[in-house]
């Protein structure tokens, strides 16, 4: 199903042919800045204006002559300086919507050159409760998962998730000095004491960095509490995955630990290869593009000079696992935008040592940070970081006060499910409809609103397309199977964004820019919004009556399918 711009791009190349124009340029459409002038513009007549040597707008006039007897345009109109103005006719956009209404994928292929993507996200600690800092990483991962999912690409989920190191000695030797049970204590408030006793007792600090060894050497007692640390951990952000309604589980678990045997042999092999200079005493990778203001070179440390590994030899052992076992020919990580460089040197790094031959694509896909009103980040009235099961707790009683209010007569049990969905979709989406490199200001009234660009808006205008279809007594096959007719210029307005879904979801997908993907619902939203307020339905002619509502039906799915891939659920009652 080729879309509207598609179609247009067609027959401007079909009348530069008739107009025996061969010059080959980049036929550009988009919408147009002045509705007034029409749905769609091109500047294609100053492109040719230089080969041709005329000005654009004789150009353009003498193409809108050729275009205006294409049967698929009301009219098309030259403005200067040059460009081609495009009215769609309402016949071309019934064909559209009655093929776009009847395939149940919505005009959008599934991939015939799928690629197998693996997705690094989420990556919370070990002993750490998930906090707010842990959210744009989940949120962000799970709609890319679903989207590229969705397009027919196979998905590979990795939670690299930090359960080795220093902080496990100092942890485990707090909790074996004080008889602790690692599953009977808060163990975020025991790694804060082990930490405070780590920078302040030296005493300690030995026995921890002792501990660090005897975990290393998996002696018996050690491992046994590691193990148990990370079941009570995992168990936690299993509940938080949960809650959030994201894809993550157990199965996606890819540890630090799980690449700490690797780590050795990959120093050693790198430094076989020439590929390793010491610096310090430390072993370190020079890379040509990561040099200072004075042109020295920033080192990729690999290994510190007493032996031990960090982050980046993981990184550098995981990006190996990835390209080399799970054969990715895309490999996406969701991180903190302060790790720009990290990530840039990590990926310039495996080029150089040779990884990259077959071009896997490599994306570090970064977001800012959540600020509160004041514009710093987001944090508790102590001034510590927001735990994220608090987060959901109080947006989701605040949902159910909300629901409470609409409809005082409604059981807990009918609350809860829609006030669940309502404060889950409002924390996806406030996140999501920022453009995520950005940071944004954090704000319940804002995310729960029942107008404005939030998912409560959103699920409301999937709400009352369901209340319509229960007002009918028709099923949504039923419902479905008018034939939609255009008439007025709300549901012209209407059509023309509807049938631009898929081509949007190809560009998300090349782009993973999913605050593009929420605009467009919320435009969505709106139009059905102010075709709802001016066109009766259900008291309709029967034609018209037929045709809104399968306009209404259409709108709910494309709603529904697009909610879906940022991972939020739609709700029948509101």
């Amino acid at each position: 199903m080729l879309n509207p711009i598609q179609d247009i791009i067609v027959a401007i190349q079909n009348a530069l042919d008739l107009y025996s124009i061969d010059i080959k340029v980049n036929i550009q459409v988009q919408l147009a800045n002045q509705a007034k002038l029409g749905q769609f513009q091109s500047n294609v007549a100053m492109l040719l204006s230089k080969p041709l040597q005329k000005s654009p707008i004789d150009i353009a006039n003498e193409l809108s002559t050729i275009l205006s007897e294409n049967d698929i345009f009301v009219d098309v109109v030259a403005s200067k300086p040059g460009f081609l103005n495009f009215s769609l006719k309402k016949e071309y956009f019934d064909d559209k919507l009655n093929e776009l209404i009847r395939d149940p994928r919505l005009g959008i292929p599934v991939t015939q050159e799928p690629k197998t993507v693996v997705i690094d996200y989420s990556s919370p600690n070990i002993a750490k409760h998930m906090h707010i800092g842990h959210l744009r990483s989940t949120i962000i991962g799970d709609a890319i998962t679903r989207l590229l999912t969705y397009c027919g690409d196979y998905v590979i989920r990795q939670n690299h998730i930090g359960d080795w190191g220093t902080q496990f000695g100092m942890l485990i030797e707090h909790l074996v000095e004080n008889n602790f049970d690692p599953n009977a204590i808060d163990l975020n408030n025991a790694y804060q004491t082990a930490k405070k006793r780590f920078d302040s007792e030296p005493e300690f600090a030995k026995k921890a960095k002792d501990r660090v060894v005897a975990l290393q050497s998996h002696e018996s007692q050690t491992l046994d509490i590691w193990k148990n640390l990370v079941k009570a951990s995992e168990a936690h952000f299993s509940d938080i995955y949960q809650s959030l309604g994201v894809l993550l589980d157990e199965a996606d678990i890819r540890a630090e630990s799980f690449y700490n045997p690797k780590l050795k042999p990959l120093v050693e092999q790198l430094d076989q290869k020439g590929l390793c200079h010491t610096d310090d005493g430390a072993k370190v990778i020079y890379l040509d593009n990561f040099k200072d203001r004075h042109g020295k070179h920033l080192p990729l440390i690999i290994q510190k000079s007493d032996g031990g590994f960090l982050y980046a030899t993981t990184d550098l052992a995981a990006l190996d696992f990835r390209i080399h076992e799970l054969q990715a020919d895309r490999i996406i990580y969701v991180v903190d935008a302060r790790q720009e460089q990290h990530f840039a040197m990590v990926f310039e790094a495996a080029k150089h040592i040779g990884w990259r031959q077959d071009n896997p694509e490599l994306n570090a896909i970064l977001f800012g940070m959540v600020l509160g009103d004041n514009g710093k980040p987001y944090k508790t009235r102590e001034g510590t970081t927001v735990p994220l099961a608090s987060l959901i707790e109080e947006a989701t009683q605040k949902a159910i006060e909300m629901v409470k209010s609409r409809h005082p007569d409604w059981s807990n049990d009918q609350i809860s499910p829609i006030a669940k969905a309502i404060a889950i979709g409002g924390l996806k989406y406030a996140d999501l409809a920022n453009d995520k490199i950005k940071n944004y200001a954090f704000s319940f009234d804002r995310m729960l609103a029942l107008d404005g660009n939030t998912a409560p808006y959103l699920q409301n205008a999937y709400v009352r397309i369901q209340s319509i279809l229960r007002k009918a007594k028709l099923t949504h096959a039923e419902a479905a199977a008018g034939n939609i007719l255009i008439k007025s210029d709300i549901e012209t307005d209407l059509a023309c964004h509807l049938v631009q879904f898929p081509k949007e979801i190809f560009a998300i997908r090349d782009s993973l820019a999913l605050h593009r993907l929420c605009h467009y619902l919320y435009k969505l939203a709106s139009l059905y919004h102010q075709f709802y307020e001016h066109h009766p339905i259900l008291s309709a002619s029967p034609e018209e009556k037929s045709s809104r509502l399968s306009l209404s039906i259409l709108t709910a799915n494309i709603l529904k399918q697009g909610l879906n891939i940022l991972g939020i659920e739609t709700i029948d009652f509101m």
